[in-house]
């Protein structure tokens, strides 16, 4: 049975769209967006492809994120952009039959979002779907021991959420979510840029700075970069020059909901584990985790050491991966998530 075995492991993020093939690890990184032709209802193109149509596209054609906040916000969108997906990694035929997944869902997540991305996951060709809370699998992919009693806390920080959660024995002792994370920081930018030089920038644009002088932490040295947008009154093209220093008070700004939520956590935080988390650590995952100096920023505002994991864009798809082990023990559809959280408080 294994020799035909493709059971997927998948994060289905707000932003990236990765999954993990049992046996040869990750094998598709895309952008989760699509692009589909108005008229027709045929799909152009979905990945990257269609993510350098974003704010691009003529009249006819529509290029969006089928995922907010790291739920499905489009049903329909989210099921073509899958069922594109597993043909990529895995063509469907009497040797290959149709997968069996294992999904990542917010900590935060309803019974009716863990309903809706069952059934997208099975209107796009999958035979079986699991689920599993992203921090716990970005636990798992950040290469965490999980099995012992100690306690772990992780920050997933994506691109609509931010999941933080105290971790032990193989599972989640407490768990909070707060839509706060990547998107917000480029929107922050944005707005920064708007205010203090009269110049409108595309997202696209502003995740380039946020990616190259964006921070939420000092820099060693100064960097700057050259803006260019539409003049916010004339509406003409436009350029002007950014300061790295210019921009961590905006940032900074944004990210007191996460840092808020943090050490509202550790406060919940029974005082055996919390020892474990001063000892152990605190381990940042997530693409939204990579801008400069939040493990800093986190560090400061806690008092407890906090590290950057290894390849943390990709956690959560090791994660999902690694799970596929459990799959003949985990429970098929809803995992009532947010059931079990209102049983623990």
């Amino acid at each position: 049975m294994k020799l035909f075995s493709n059971d997927l492991g998948i994060d289905l993020g707000t932003a990236t769209t990765q999954i993990y093939v049992d046996g040869k690890g990750i094998v598709l990184r895309e952008p989760s967006v699509i692009a589909m032709d108005k008229n027709t209802g045929a799909v152009l193109q979905v990945g990257s492809a269609a993510r350098n149509m974003l704010g691009r596209t003529p009249g006819n054609v529509v290029a969006l994120r089928p995922l907010r906040d790291g739920v499905i916000s489009d049903h329909e969108m989210t099921v073509k952009m899958l069922r594109q997906f597993f043909r990529t990694v895995s063509g469907v035929s009497i040797f290959n039959p149709k997968p069996r997944v294992v999904i990542s869902v917010p900590s935060a997540v309803t019974e009716v979002e863990e309903r809706t991305i069952i059934n997208a996951a099975m209107d796009a060709g999958a035979r079986r779907v699991y689920l599993i809370e992203e921090p716990l699998a970005a636990a798992l992919g950040a290469g965490l021991d999980l099995n012992g009693p100690s306690g772990h806390m992780v920050i997933d920080v994506g691109c609509g959420t931010t999941d933080i959660a105290v971790l032990s024995m193989n599972g989640v002792a407490l768990s909070s979510s707060v839509k706060v994370a990547g998107a917000a920081f480029d929107e922050a930018i944005g707005l920064y840029i708007r205010r203090k030089c009269g110049i409108i920038v595309g997202q696209q644009t502003a995740e380039d700075i946020k990616m190259q002088i964006g921070g939420l932490y000092p820099r060693p040295t100064e960097a700057t970069m050259t803006v260019r947008g539409r003049d916010a009154r004339a509406g003409t093209p436009r350029e002007a020059e950014i300061h790295a220093s210019e921009l961590l008070e905006p940032l900074t700004r944004a990210t007191r909901p996460i840092l808020d939520r943090i050490l509202s956590i550790l406060e919940e935080t029974g005082p055996e584990l919390a020892g474990d988390i001063a000892e152990n650590g605190i381990t940042l995952t997530g693409g939204g985790s990579q801008i400069w100096g939040m493990d800093y920023l986190i560090a400061e505002r806690t008092g407890i050491p906090c590290a950057l994991a290894d390849s943390p864009e990709s956690c959560v798809a090791y994660g999902c991966g690694k799970s596929l082990a459990w799959m003949n023990h985990m429970t098929e559809g809803p995992i009532n998530i947010a059931r079990k959280r209102l049983m623990r408080s």
